[in-house]
């Protein structure tokens, strides 16, 4: 342990300087080709056990001493402190004086350190009407249709397409988010009112977008003949008055201290819990927690979160890495890079740190994906060839759930397809570490070649620079435990990067800016005025309206 003052933000620990001088004399020059070549156990020491995940490190740009290095970061910024500060509710969202305890709704019954009674509490109710919907002979439901927007929307909907094995029959979800009356309209073309039921989701009951969704749902509720708004409306928010005054009288509470990005875990996660049922939801919240203790507990050496936040540091402050592809192998996950975006890119998207101070470094890379093997055919050309180095994670589940109504020839074909997926998988992450040269290229055979181009031009469009970073993240079967846990992983590498940087991972005040101006431009797309406004809005505004 580092006996010095605790730096606020890395660039204050004498690692920083440490680490730019190992980076120029060998971490820039560092070839994942030759760290195989020289250790044959490279991969069983970079490989890392968690709750329900297993990592693969091997295949990126790092040694010993670059980690050695980065732990000395950490521990010089007083990580472990800023983490049991978080696990124990101090208040470190200090720009809106908020503890930040999504972990403590995770807590099994009698483990919760804080406000335990209270979560077990929402939870029980929340459980218990989702279950009284899953009851389809008594509730008479068949659609439900989610309303909300970010957090409140990209948690539950990418948990419910991620564990459609374990969704009823019978029983529909459907999530609606843009304030685009082209997302809501299709969704209720088909259903009917006196089956449907409408979940809005929305902290403070004012977010404009899901409110103008509610009003229309609401509108043609009535239109189409439904008469119990009371019934067939029900509330995931903290205001109670306003969902009241919309005609809900069954609303779902939670506390400021749940952010939105951090949600799905509460009463937001209510269309998860009717997808899934409660058994499987409390699955998932268990998955989360072992992740949570795991982190709490493990020495940083053997912490995943916390080796994957490193990492992240070091690819983002000293190679220069502006992005990370996340490139799940399981059409269940979808949806994940989407989810993956807000969590990181709104938590640490930031350009000052606690004091208010200008960074002289870069923070959040851009995160962004698509599930295997579609974005082989789509992106993944530019992973191997293209002028930026781009880390990719790769997320593989060894055993697949097609559900038990596959069977016979068709379950065998399907489990074919899935030795397939993991191929292209593991290939991919292999080609890009190997690449190929020049000359293996030129040894080759290129049938589809111009024979107007001579070998060696077409050796060279052919050739691959390698070296490529990738980590490869192993599930054994995705599960409600699984993915809670691997959630969790993600949420707490989030954590571990934003301490270092010495940011507030937990507001986002970047949203608020556009929020206020839609606010001043609404009116103006109704009267035309275009008084005070800057050229091009103003012109853009008349086009609009012309």
């Amino acid at each position: 342990m580092s006996s010095s003052p605790v730096a606020s933000r890395c660039d204050q620990s004498p690692a920083w300087g440490l680490l730019q001088a190992h980076f120029q004399s060998a971490g820039r020059r560092f070839d994942l080709r030759q760290a195989f070549a020289a250790d044959a156990g490279r991969y069983a020491a970079w490989t890392l056990t968690a709750p329900e995940v297993f990592a693969d490190l091997s295949k990126n740009r790092i040694d010993a001493d670059t980690m050695a290095l980065l732990l000395q970061l950490a521990r010089d910024c007083g990580l472990e402190g800023k983490r049991d500060a978080m696990l124990a509710g101090e208040p470190i969202n200090l720009t809106e004086g908020r503890a930040v305890l999504h972990s403590a709704l995770r807590a099994p019954a009698g483990k919760g350190f804080l406000f335990s009674d209270e979560v077990q509490a929402s939870l029980s109710s929340m459980l218990a009407f989702a279950e009284s919907v899953r009851d389809t002979s008594k509730s008479g439901i068949t659609d439900v249709v989610h309303i909300g927007i970010g957090g409140s929307d990209l948690g539950p909907a990418m948990v419910v397409r991620a564990l459609q094995a374990y969704t009823q029959h019978g029983l529909k979800l459907h999530f609606v988010s843009n304030v685009d009356g082209h997302d809501l309209a299709p969704v209720l073309r088909d259903l009917k009112p006196a089956t449907t039921l409408f979940v809005i989701a929305s902290k403070t009951f004012t977010t404009q977008e899901t409110l103008a969704n509610a009003l229309a749902a609401k509108a043609w509720f009535v239109a189409a003949g439904g008469s119990d708004i009371a019934r067939h409306f029900v509330a995931t928010s903290s205001n109670t008055a306003a969902a009241g005054a919309f005609g809900i009288t069954t609303t779902f509470g939670f506390w400021d201290w749940v952010g939105g990005r951090y949600s799905l875990w509460s009463v937001i996660g209510l269309p998860i819990a009717i997808a899934i049922g409660a058994e499987n939801f409390r699955a998932l919240l268990a998955g989360a927690h072992a992740m949570d203790q795991h982190f709490a507990r493990t020495p940083l050496e053997r912490n995943l979160p916390v080796q994957l936040g490193l990492l992240d540091i070091w690819y983002r402050n000293f190679h220069g890495f502006s992005s990370r592809s996340v490139a799940p192998y399981h059409q269940g996950l979808g949806r994940l890079p989407a989810y993956l975006q807000q969590l990181e890119m709104e938590s640490n998207g930031k350009g000052v740190d606690l004091e208010g101070q200008t960074l002289p470094y870069a923070t959040s890379p851009v995160v962004w994906g698509e599930a295997g093997t579609n974005g082989q055919h789509a992106y993944f050309q530019m992973l191997h060839q293209g002028t930026d180095v781009i880390p990719v994670e790769f997320i593989a589940v060894k055993t697949p759930n097609h559900g038990e109504h596959v069977q016979g020839e068709m379950k065998a074909l399907l489990l074919d397809q899935h030795r397939k997926l993991l191929a292209n998988c593991l290939a991919q992450s292999q080609a890009l570490m190997q690449g190929k040269s020049f000359e293996e290229a030129l040894q080759e055979s290129a049938p589809t070649a111009s024979k107007e181009l001579d070998a060696a031009t077409v050796a060279r469009h052919r050739s691959f620079p390698g070296n490529r970073p990738s980590t490869t993240l192993v599930l054994d079967r995705l599960t409600p435990s699984s993915l809670g846990a691997l959630i969790a992983l993600y949420e707490q590498r989030v954590f571990v990067s934003g301490a270092l940087w010495g940011i507030n991972s937990f507001d986002q005040w970047g949203v608020e800016l556009g929020k206020a101006l839609c606010g001043q431009l609404l009116p103006r797309l109704s009267s035309g005025d275009t008084t005070g406004l800057d050229g091009s809005t103003a012109g853009l505004l008349k086009h609009l309206l012309a």
